[in-house]
């Protein structure tokens, strides 16, 4: 009864050697899509390895779970797996893993209440700010403008999306800056990078011991921005989008000579200016169909003494 181990040093491998091959790919920023495909094939091959080492302790642990997880499958595929041989550590590996999964599924819970108590505190403070009129309904996807004097602009998801802006942002974005920062922010809701950002914040804080789950959680923020820059330059132009990034944030002194909590925004600048190829399309969809493969190898593993039964 080695393969709940097996997945166990497989999931273990995984999330020690991925991050650090996708650390030293030059690639990820040229294609940042792909890069959050990859991560989330990486995270999701982890998982898998956790929870199907889980259902075949539990299996070899307990009769009851066993007719279940095998209950249509013939003897000799029963007996590949010498369930009856496992030791006594088949309980507990399956008690401990099934905590970590229902921990996740926690603080996954935690952290899309905190986020739509964030989302119904802007709504609030829209209401205060940007009244209804008399006999205007709220409508989905609306643009609302608010009076201020710090250039600002971000997207409240929601049952009816907003995209808001400030004056201050009108006044310093001209023509085509405004399309690109609408664009850029468009980009975000049509992917819905924010349950990217939930899932990812939500393993790392359940896990923060973990360092796989911490740099999927680091990399989905910057990855989601780039991709929302990429999407935004398409249509109206790297230099387009990069003026519109400086001219919405340059009062706020992150184009500085020191450290700043938004160092990343020169990196998405520049990164803009100097407009770095893109992979080629075969290159493209050999990483994505490698990365599809991660989370299916798992998944190999767990049925390789079964499918070695059948012959």
């Amino acid at each position: 009864m080695m393969v709940p181990v097996a997945l166990l040093l497989l999931g273990a491998l995984t999330a020690v050697v991925a991050p650090r091959l996708l650390a030293r790919a030059d690639w990820p920023d040229r294609e940042p899509v792909v890069a959050l495909w990859v991560w989330q094939c990486v995270v999701a091959a982890v998982l898998l390895c956790c929870a199907l080492s889980m259902t075949l302790s539990a299996a070899a642990a307990w009769q009851a779970v066993r007719g279940h997880v095998f209950a249509t499958a013939p003897r000799t595929v029963v007996d590949a797996y010498a369930l009856g041989t496992a030791g006594p550590w088949a309980a507990p590996t399956a008690v401990l893993l099934a905590c970590g999964g229902l921990w996740s599924l926690a603080m996954l819970v935690r952290e899309v209440v905190r986020a739509r108590e964030r989302r119904r505190g802007r709504r609030t403070e829209l209401l205060v700010r940007a009244p209804l009129l008399p006999g205007e309904e709220p409508a989905g996807g609306r643009l609302v403008v608010l009076e201020g004097d710090r250039p600002d602009a971000w997207w409240l998801p929601g049952s009816a999306p907003r995209l808001v802006i400030t004056t201050a942002a009108l006044r310093r974005l001209k023509g085509r800056q405004l399309d690109a920062l609408l664009a850029h922010e468009q980009g975000h809701a049509q992917a819905r990078h924010d349950w990217l950002r939930h899932c990812s914040a939500a393993l790392a804080g359940g896990f923060p011991r973990v360092p796989v789950f911490a740099a999927f959680r680091d990399e989905m923020h910057r990855l989601v921005e780039l991709a929302a820059d990429d999407m935004a330059s398409r249509r109206f132009g790297r230099l387009t989008t990069a003026l519109a990034l400086v001219e919405l944030n340059e009062e706020r002194g992150v184009f500085g000579p020191g450290p700043t909590p938004q160092a990343h925004l020169p990196q998405r600048v520049h990164r803009l200016l100097t407009a770095p190829d893109r992979l080629p399309a075969l290159h493209r969809l050999r990483l994505t169909a490698t990365a599809a493969l991660v989370p299916a190898l798992p998944v190999l593993v767990a049925l390789v003494p079964g499918l070695r039964a059948l012959g």
